[in-house]
C-alpha cells in the first residue's frame, strides 16, 4: 500500500489522479488481508474500520465547515509575515485540531504567496507546523486524544509545552532563513520589486463567521466523548450533524470562493480505508513482539513511535506503545493514566506523545491533513514534491531537530 502511494504517482500520473483509482488500489491490496483477518479475528476489522468510520468523519466535518469560512483579503507573502503566518497557525491548531488549522488557513496562505515563483516549499513547511507539530498541546483530532479516551487528564499535554517550543520555534527558524534565501534569489529574476508585488491590495476579514460556531460543536463532540465514553455513533453524528448545518447555511458563494471541492478529502478517505485495513496484521505483530523488541529508555519510545507514525496512522502508533510504556512501569492498559504516576511513566507517555504527532509530518500519509494540503496546493497549481521528494525535505530539516530533541529531553 505505501509503495503504491510512492511509485504509481510517478509512473502513471493521470491515472492516479482518479479517486476511484485509488479506491480500487486500496480494496484490491486489502483482499488478501481481509482473507485473513477474517479467519483469525474478526473483530480487529470491525475495531479497525469503526477506527476509520471516526476518522473520515472528522476529517469530513472539519472540512466542509473550515470551507465555510472565507478570509477575504491578503496578507503580504514575505519571509517574515509567512513565518508569523505559521506561528499563528500552529498555535491555532491546538484550538481546532490540526485539520481544523489546516483547512482554515491553507488557502489564504496561497492567496497571499500567488505571485511567488517557487512555492512548493511554503506548503511543505505549512504541513510541518500547521498539519503535525503545532497540534501537540491539545489532544484534538491528534494521537494523544487516545490517552483522554484511556484516563491521560484532558489538559495533561500542556506540560509538554518545552518540547513544543523547541520544535516549532527550531522550524520556524528554518523556514524563515530557507524562504529569505528563495525569496531573494526570486527578486532578482523578477522585473519589478518583489516585496512591492507581495504586498495586500485588500484589508482582510472573514465571512462565513457562524462555522466557527460548528467548529466549536465538532471538537465540543470531541472533548464530551472522551469524558461520556459514548458509544460508536454518537459522537460521529454530532459531528455530521455540524457538518450539515455548515453545508446548508452557508452560502454558495463562500464555497466557491474558497473553491471548495471534494476530492482532497475522498482522496484521504480512498487511500486511508487500504492503510486502516493492511495495517492491521502489522499492528498486531508488533503487539505480540513488543516486549521482546527490550525497549527501555524514553528516546527509544520517541523514534519507535514516531517511526510507526511516519508510515501507518498515528493513532494506533501512540496506543501500541503507550500501552507498552504502561506495561514497563506496571500500569493498566486500560487506564493509561496510571504512567503518571512515576517520573519514568511521565517520561515515557511524552516520548510516545511527542514522537507520534511530531513524526506524522515525515511524511504525506503520516496524518490526514497532509493528503488534504497537499491535493488543494496542487489544485492550485503548485507543483508539490513526490513522496519520496517530500521526504527528502523532512530527512533533510526534520530529522536533524529531533535529534536535538532527543539530546535535550529524551537521552535517559
Amino acid at each position: 500500500m505505501l509503495l503504491s502511494i510512492a511509485i504509481l504517482p510517478l509512473i502513471i500520473p493521470q491515472w492516479w489522479h482518479s479517486n476511484r483509482n485509488k479506491l480500487a488500489v486500496s480494496a484490491a491490496l486489502s483482499i488478501p488481508v481481509l482473507v485473513v483477518v477474517i479467519q483469525c479475528n474478526a473483530g480487529l476489522l470491525v475495531e479497525s474500520l469503526s477506527n476509520y468510520f471516526s476518522f473520515v468523519t472528522l476529517l469530513s466535518a472539519l472540512f466542509v465547515i473550515a470551507g465555510g469560512i472565507y478570509v477575504r483579503g491578503e496578507f503580504a507573502g514575505t519571509p517574515l509575515v509567512n513565518t508569523i503566518f505559521l506561528a499563528v497557525g500552529a498555535a491555532l491548531a491546538n484550538l481546532i485540531g490540526t485539520t481544523g488549522a489546516s483547512m482554515l488557513l491553507i488557502r489564504p496562505y496561497i492567496r497571499a504567496n500567488h505571485r511567488r515563483l517557487r512555492k512548493s516549499h511554503l506548503i511543505v513547511f505549512f504541513i510541518f507546523i500547521v498539519s503535525n507539530i503545532g497540534g501537540l498541546l491539545i489532544p484534538l483530532g491528534t494521537p494523544p486524544f487516545l490517552g483522554f479516551l484511556r484516563g491521560v487528564p484532558f489538559l495533561w499535554t500542556l506540560r509538554l509545552f518545552p518540547h513544543w517550543a523547541l520544535i516549532v520555534g527550531m522550524v520556524l527558524v528554518v523556514f524563515n532563513l530557507f524562504d529569505r534565501y528563495i525569496f531573494l534569489k526570486e527578486d532578482v529574476e523578477t522585473p519589478s520589486a518583489l516585496a512591492g508585488e507581495v504586498q495586500p491590495r485588500r484589508r482582510l476579514h472573514v465571512e462565513g463567521a457562524i462555522n466557527f460556531l460548528y467548529l466549536s460543536g465538532v471538537m465540543s463532540a470531541a472533548i464530551l466523548g472522551g469524558y461520556l465514553h459514548w458509544r460508536t455513533g454518537i459522537q460521529e453524528s454530532i459531528m455530521a450533524g455540524m457538518m450539515l448545518l455548515s453545508w446548508f447555511t452557508t452560502p454558495r458563494a463562500i464555497h466557491r470562493a474558497n473553491e471548495l471541492r471534494f476530492h482532497p478529502i475522498l482522496e484521504v478517505a480512498a487511500l486511508f480505508l487500504g492503510i486502516f485495513v493492511t495495517m492491521i496484521p502489522a499492528l498486531e505483530i508488533l503487539n505480540a513482539r513488543a516486549m521482546s523488541l527490550n525497549l527501555r529508555e524514553p528516546w527509544q519510545f520517541f523514534w519507535m513511535s514516531g517511526g510507526l507514525s511516519s508510515f501507518l496512522d498515528n493513532a494506533p502508533a501512540y496506543l501500541t506503545f503507550s500501552a507498552m510504556a504502561s506495561g514497563l512501569v506496571g500500569g493498566s492498559v486500560e487506564n493509561l493514566g496510571t504512567l503518571l504516576n512515576s517520573a519514568m511513566g511521565t517520561s515515557l507517555l511524552a516520548a510516545v506523545s511527542c514522537g507520534s504527532v511530531f513524526m506524522g509530518a515525515n511524511t504525506y500519509i503520516g496524518n490526514g491533513p497532509n493528503f488534504m494540503v497537499k491535493s488543494i496546493a496542487e489544485h492550485h497549481k503548485i507543483k508539490m514534491p513526490s513522496f519520496a521528494g517530500y521526504m527528502f525535505y523532512s530527512c533533510t530539516i526534520l530529522i536533524p531537530l529531533f535529534i536535538v530533541e532527543t539530546l535535550i529531553f529524551f537521552r535517559h
